[in-house]
């Protein structure tokens, strides 16, 4: 006789392992000013999440299979594992290009902890049950807003940024002992069948684009003889991969569940909302350090906003669900998305801090409300044995648009930096901007220096934010195309 799961007790090890990647991006995005200004190589700032993003991006359609293939926990061990293993080595980094190595590692590990989170928690709870579990799942970003910026910027001042790396390892070790007692699974009896091919040509597919769009303008011009043949490569390896996909006996992506159009839609949206989350989430404490001259506890604490927004929202979105269907909800969810990008592209100085958390905080009611509808919905249409891939291809969306987001944002902003430069006549370059991070780096150069460096790096970011509300009109359009109905009419357990 099988045991039965521990459902509580689960939950709570679920939502652990949400608190360590959630803390990892709110720790991180706010030390990220101080670390760049430490191991210097500001060009290569925006690498340090797009090679993390890379990883995590590929590796959840293969940790989604593998998860429906031989079942939730010991895929979720590995991935968990490697996470935390590359956690640790990122401490150890002395270097911008070290950084970026072991933040690769992390993001191979990072493509298991969400996904299969999530799918455990589709597995043990029902759809109705799910719509409300997500509120407590979702609160688990306003726990991490709160204490992530705060402990983040404790380690900062007062100790070293290594440990915002190492702080989540022991929650990591704790959710998979509980995991691992308390979990238990039907045993998965279907042969494996992984696709590795299709694996190897979206990561190189994707990683050419990536080379394009952040190294182009800096290493070599994009439309010069490498860069057009860096784009073309990506194209053909594009092709080959969506080949590969309607080819293969177990593809990565499948097809089939993308003809529902609830499914279509709610990833499409997912792709331009990852565009959204990784531009704000990545380059604000940038503004309010760099610009705005804050220190990195209230960088972080303008991220905060996000952070509590969106948990709000999602318990919100999970009462509703229910009973208005996923269009409303996602509906209102987009058009928050609208208005706190807008917020951010009229913001300035002399608005300060507070403005700037409150359009987070609009961003992060737009997360709450569409993560919710689309993550309850897809679960529920699809059966047990799809659930994995269903929701890692959700997650691999959402994880491509951050990937897309961090290179093209990044692209933006050092295009943008260089051209100032060049109008302007001014000497500097893009790793001077490491100075305007720290108060004792704009110490270091003259006034008129600091106002130059700060005036170019606030209208660099302005178009990052003018890049960031376009992908927010392109949401709430995107999301006018998901079928009317209620969640009941897409229940297929």
């Amino acid at each position: 006789m099988r045991k039965e799961t521990n459902r509580p007790l689960v939950l709570a090890a679920v939502m652990l392992a949400m608190f360590v990647g959630a803390v990892e991006a709110t720790i991180v995005t706010t030390a990220m000013p101080t670390i760049a200004s430490d191991l210097g190589g500001f060009s290569r700032y925006s690498w340090i999440f797009s090679s993390y993003l890379l990883m995590s991006t590929v590796t959840v359609l293969i940790y989604g299979k593998l998860a429906d293939l031989f079942g939730r926990k010991p895929i979720f061990f590995i991935g968990l594992t490697i996470f935390l293993i590359g956690s640790i080595l990122c401490g150890f980094a002395v270097s911008m290009e070290q950084l970026i190595v072991y933040r690769l590692i992390q993001g191979l590990g990072a493509g298991a902890v969400m996904p299969i989170a999530t799918t455990i928690i589709g597995d043990i709870y029902s759809t109705e049950e799910r719509a409300k579990i997500q509120g407590y799942l979702s609160s688990v970003w306003g726990v991490s807003a709160v204490s992530g910026p705060v402990i983040g910027g404790l380690l900062v001042q007062y100790v070293s940024w290594q440990y915002v790396f190492w702080v989540n390892v022991p929650l990591g070790i704790l959710s998979m002992g509980v995991i691992y007692f308390f979990l238990h699974e039907p045993k998965e009896t279907q042969k494996a069948s992984v696709d590795y091919k299709g694996a190897f040509l979206l990561t190189f597919a994707l990683s050419t684009l990536l080379i394009w769009l952040v190294e182009g303008g800096q290493g070599f011009g994009r439309l010069s003889a490498i860069g057009i043949g860096l784009i073309a490569l990506s194209g053909i390896l594009f092709w080959l991969f969506f080949r590969q996909e309607r080819r293969a006996k177990d593809p990565l992506i499948s097809f089939s569940i993308w003809r529902n159009p609830v499914i279509l839609y709610a990833n499409l949206v997912s792709l331009t909302t990852g565009v959204i989350l990784i531009g704000v989430s990545s380059y604000l404490p940038t503004y309010v350090s760099g610009v705005m001259e804050q220190p990195a506890i209230i960088a972080g604490f303008t991220l905060t906003a996000m952070s509590i927004g969106w948990p709000l929202a999602s318990s919100l979105a999970g009462h509703l669900l229910i009973r208005f269907g996923p269009f409303l909800v996602s509906f209102a969810g987009g058009v928050s998305l609208v208005i706190g990008t807008t917020m951010f592209v009229f913001m300035n100085t002399a608005l300060g801090p507070i403005w700037a958390g409150c359009s987070s905080f609009f961003i992060g009611v737009g997360m709450g409300l569409t993560n919710t509808s689309f993550i309850v919905t897809i679960q529920g249409a699809v059966p047990r044995v799809q659930r994995g891939s269903a929701t890692a291809a959700n997650m691999f969306m959402k994880n491509f648009g951050n990937t897309i987001g961090a290179s093209v944002f990044g692209a933006i902003l050092n295009g943008t930096l260089i051209t100032y430069f060049a109008k302007e006549k001014l000497t500097y370059t893009i790793d001077d901007v490491n100075t305007l991070l720290t108060k004792d780096g704009r110490s270091m150069i003259s006034s008129q220096g600091l106002d130059s460096l700060q005036r170019g790096l606030e209208s660099s970011l302005h178009w990052v934010y003018i890049a960031i509300a376009v992908f927010a009109v392109i949401s709430l359009l995107l999301i006018l195309r998901i079928p009317r109905g209620k969640v009941q009419d897409y229940v297929n357990n």
